[in-house]
């Protein structure tokens, strides 16, 4: 998930609020984490009560890289203020945060001179559809340098690219057209940025946050209403930036004599689901740990996030449903009450499923 939003909203606040609470980066000795990127766990009662449950050496919750992008200004798509290198930040992301400002604060500028957060979703969005718009024109213009014999394929790429281009040309995004399959998969290769899931959060003062009023909210809610009603989270920089700093042990009761939660695991749960990943856990005395993939996936793709020997040796999953071992409370009495599956290839794996995998690669390397 990429932060994005106007210049002073709050959106470093947010990412170093995130960063503190982050994983360090030397849990991923392979993965480079640049400094603008933070990985955060993704917080999960389900993952924790599994922990408890098998008490294992190891354990590996699921996680969110966060990405602090540099604040956009209006004409950004030709170029103004870091312009492109923005743009193209948001292209590599798989869904948006977009991080409003609705505080006063005289000490903190506005680049556009006054505290607007619906004007300022308006530049934003507006900002992204130039950009949408000039990718497809450089589209079709590779279209009509075409030589040769114009195929199916080629055929149903323009005609989606015009189609597409029609659509933003009424100021409309992507993510909100009523799309083919066929046209959602070239879609997906272009990777249009207003075609990106988003999330609001309305950045408040502490005290706006804790009273749970602000005058610009009703606003904010209306305008996203009629542009798609994407999830609003509404959170304050500066609540969480206390929050952050206090040791772990003091959170939960400076959270109750705040009279108010910190808004972090929403935001973390919310943004994980909007870019349609679920996670299924394997669990046993070595290691409880989230898999992370689509929704929707099946069970060899599943078994591929283990290992790619597991999806092309796949014989079948053996799975249990996270609450029913919950409800039962151990393997034993899930297999005693029947509830312990066999499922095959076509099985699509479920959110907070329990699996082992069995697969045979060569007749030594069966599990």
């Amino acid at each position: 998930m990429g932060i994005v939003g106007m210049p002073n909203v709050g959106k470093s606040t947010l990412f170093n609020v995130l960063t503190k609470m982050g994983i360090p980066a030397e849990n991923f000795p392979f993965c480079t984490i640049e400094p603008n990127q933070a990985r955060v766990n993704v917080p999960d009662d389900r993952f924790n009560w599994l922990v408890e449950t098998y008490k294992p050496k190891s354990a590996v919750s699921a996680f969110l890289d966060v990405v602090d992008i540099a604040g956009l200004v209006k004409g950004a798509a030709q170029g103004e203020g870091l312009g492109n290198a923005f743009l193209s930040h948001i292209s590599a992301v798989d869904g948006i945060y977009h991080v409003c400002r609705a505080f006063e604060d005289p000490d903190v500028t506005h680049v556009e001179d006054r505290v607007d957060p619906v004007g300022d979703l308006d530049i934003i969005h507006s900002e992204l559809r130039l950009k949408d718009i000039e990718r497809l024109n450089g589209i079709l213009e590779g279209f009509k340098k075409h030589r040769g014999a114009v195929t199916k394929e080629i055929k149903e790429e323009q005609d989606c690219a015009e189609k597409v281009l029609a659509w933003l040309q009424e100021d409309k995004d992507v993510r909100l057209g009523d799309w083919s399959a066929r046209e959602i998969e070239i879609l997906n290769s272009w990777q249009l940025l207003t075609a990106k899931p988003c999330v609001y959060l309305v950045n408040m003062s502490a005290k706006d946050y804790i009273r749970k009023k602000n005058k610009f909210l009703p606003k904010i809610f209306e305008w996203v209403q009629a542009h798609g009603g994407d999830p609003i989270i509404p959170f304050s920089g500066a609540f969480e930036n206390e929050y952050a700093e206090l040791p772990e042990d003091q959170r939960e009761q400076w959270t109750k004599d705040q009279g108010a939660p910190s808004a972090l695991s929403k935001i973390i749960t919310t943004g994980f689901k909007a870019i349609h990943l679920i996670y299924f856990f394997t669990a046993g005395a070595d290691e409880v740990k989230c898999w992370q993939i689509r929704k929707g996936s099946k069970a060899p793709q599943a078994a591929g996030a283990i290992h790619t020997d597991f999806e092309r040796g796949f014989i079948c999953a053996e799975v249990m449903h996270y609450d029913e071992l919950h409800e039962l409370g151990s393997e034993h009495a899930v297999k005693a009450a029947g509830k312990y599956r066999q499922e095959g290839k076509n099985y699509t794996v479920a959110d907070g499923d329990i699996i082992f995998f069995k697969f045979n690669v060569t007749s030594s390397g069966k599990k």
